[in-house]
């Protein structure tokens, strides 16, 4: 095993026009770790993911994953890279006019020429991964509740077995018996398929349940440490974000 990181953000700049979003910003994921992304409205948490993921091409700067430059690489060259990532979108980004199973089918499709019958015990497989009932892989995104369509999103997103998962609010819409149910499901993932997780959330219960680091996007730039670390940042939104009625409520439930 190398002690890499799996991702190496270095000097990234991003621009939407004349407004620069991140200026200088650099990041490094562990292998083996779950690395929260938190910051405020507008600080480009859902920009970021997508540069990192090869979708947006950087202004300036360099992102690496997996050891590769997705912005360097034909659409050839990508492919066995993307395949090694597996991304849940908010409330599962399931396509609904597929049943689940369908939808959970598709990374086999794209990436690999498995026989039909073999995929479909791997789906049935990864169903029972997240928690579902194996039922459900018959069902519509549309006959699931809004915590099962997170967990069918999840099933898809851990099809090929990835080494990163990226999560964007994960928790969102959930109740917080839900939440944590998740939280609980992310983190069992991560250890058992030696999973290195990049997730955004708002949810400062997740940070207390899960996350092994915390990086704020904070002035364009990222600040980067554990959970007692970054509360120690004596920067005014990150005072306001974690003394606030809530922060105060999740932090000392888990004893911090």
């Amino acid at each position: 095993m190398t002690d890499a990181p799996v991702i190496r953000v270095r000097g990234l700049v991003t621009r939407f026009g004349a407004a620069t979003i991140h200026d200088g910003l650099d990041l490094d994921v562990r292998r083996g770790e779950i690395l929260a992304i938190v910051g405020g409205s507008g600080t480009g948490k859902s920009v970021l993911l997508r540069t990192i993921l090869g979708l947006k091409a950087p202004d300036g700067g360099t992102v690496e994953v997996l050891g590769k430059r997705l912005a360097d690489l034909d659409p050839d060259a990508r492919a066995p890279v993307l395949k090694r990532m597996g991304v849940l979108f908010q409330d599962g980004a399931l396509f609904s006019a597929m049943t689940v199973a369908q939808n959970i089918r598709l990374p086999f499709n794209e990436h690999t020429r498995l026989d039909p019958k073999l995929v479909g015990q791997l789906i049935r497989v990864k169903l029972a991964m997240v928690g579902l009932p194996q039922d459900a892989g018959a069902k519509l995104p549309s006959e699931l509740s809004g915590g099962m369509r997170k967990r069918a999103g999840l099933a898809r997103a851990i099809a090929l077995d990835p080494d990163v998962l990226f999560l964007d609010e994960p928790t969102a819409g959930l109740d917080p018996i839900g939440a944590a149910k998740f939280d609980s499901l992310i983190r069992d993932l991560q250890r058992s398929l030696a999973l290195s997780v990049v997730m955004i959330t708002h949810d400062v219960d997740t940070l207390g349940a899960i996350a092994d680091r915390v990086a704020v996007l904070l002035d364009k730039k990222m600040v980067v440490g554990t959970l007692d670390e970054i509360r120690a940042h004596p920067h005014p939104w990150i005072r306001e974000y974690f003394s606030g009625p809530r922060g105060r409520a999740a932090l000392e439930s888990r004893g911090h």
